[in-house]
């Protein structure tokens, strides 16, 4: 009997052959919301899952022979990961797909702020081409990147900015104290980092932990002429206070690329400041990296259903269902 690989959101059709030429079915979701989950999900023994399908308790209950749940992408606030490993269900990701690609939309950020390319861009379009004269950009050679959090992104954009930009890179990270590489260097204090670098680039999970994590008294701490980044997660940054914080000028600007609340509402007040850059949480979502997303997120469900352990489990399922 062939397993059914259940797809909410439809990925990459290299993904999709993957999974056919090892045997299995498929099965394209039609809607994102919870009832409909609910009810396609049933009968299902794997589900590959984009960011945008909540996969809660009421979704993994419903579907009885589930087996795997695999992530395209890395973050895994979409999944109820306690609700898997109870039910025996191995929760996975995709760590090596994206990571460059996130790290270099990151450094692509920067590059923007640091420049002014947005504001020179809409000013020169409405004609204005005086702006020249008004607008100064920033050298990033010898500044300092403040990485908080030092994951696999965290480290390649280390590198991408040490190597090609000739900055100084400090990280930050409580889980990591030894050096990972030479061209980072490992702060102990949060707060000395946030006061001594010129740009902050956070790459954090969102957990109970995280969530809520960067705020008014973390932008307090930053120079008026450093920037902002974020493409990790939005929820764990208080947006309200960065906002007020970029109105107040306590720092210079801002590079987001995820939101609290996503899609974000288009009057959301980050949208209407010409020191802010925006992009729709797509810095992980280029050609390369998706299609690798959709391969690594089908070769964990493969590895599963074939009675294997998979080689990006994030749990250890209470129950074994590798007996298939």
């Amino acid at each position: 009997m062939s397993h059914l690989v259940y797809i909410p959101q439809d990925i990459e059709e290299e993904g999709k052959r993957f999974l056919v030429e090892k045997g299995f079915k498929i099965k394209v979701g039609s809607d994102l919301s919870q009832k409909i989950l609910i009810e396609e999900i049933k009968g299902c023994d794997a589900v590959l899952t984009r960011s945008t399908a909540v996969i809660n308790r009421e979704v993994i209950t419903a579907a009885e022979n589930l087996k795997v749940i695999a992530k395209y992408g890395v973050g895994l606030d979409n999944i109820d990961i306690e609700a898997a490993t109870e039910r025996g269900i191995y929760v996975t990701n995709t760590p090596e797909a994206n990571a460059n690609s996130v790290a270099e939309h990151v450094m692509a950020l920067i590059l923007a702020l640091s420049k002014n390319l947005s504001l020179a861009d809409k000013e020169l379009r409405s004609g204005n081409f005086a702006i020249r004269n008004q607008l100064f950009g920033m050298d990033l050679e010898g500044k300092t990147l403040g990485i908080i959090g030092l994951g696999r992104i965290g480290r390649i954009l280390a590198k991408k900015a040490s190597e090609g930009f000739d900055m100084k890179v400090i990280g930050y990270d409580p889980y990591v104290t030894a050096r990972p590489n030479s061209e980072l260097e490992i702060a102990t204090d949060l707060e000395w980092v946030f006061r001594n670098a010129d740009v902050i680039s956070l790459h954090l999970p969102l957990t109970k932990t995280t969530k809520g994590i960067i705020g008014s008294r973390e932008f307090s701490w930053m120079k008026t002429s450093s920037f902002f980044v974020n493409a990790s997660r939005g929820g764990v940054v208080k947006e309200a206070d960065l906002v007020n914080a970029l109105q107040a000028g306590e720092i210079a600007g801002a590079g987001i690329d995820v939101f609290e609340v996503e899609p974000p509402d288009k009057w959301n007040p980050l949208f209407k400041l010409d020191n802010v850059i925006v992009s729709p949480h797509n810095a992980a979502l280029t050609k390369e990296g998706s299609i690798r997303m959709a391969v690594h997120a089908a070769m964990q469900v493969e590895q599963v259903l074939s009675g294997v352990k998979p080689n990006w489990a994030v749990n250890e399922p209470l129950i074994k269902r590798l007996s298939m």
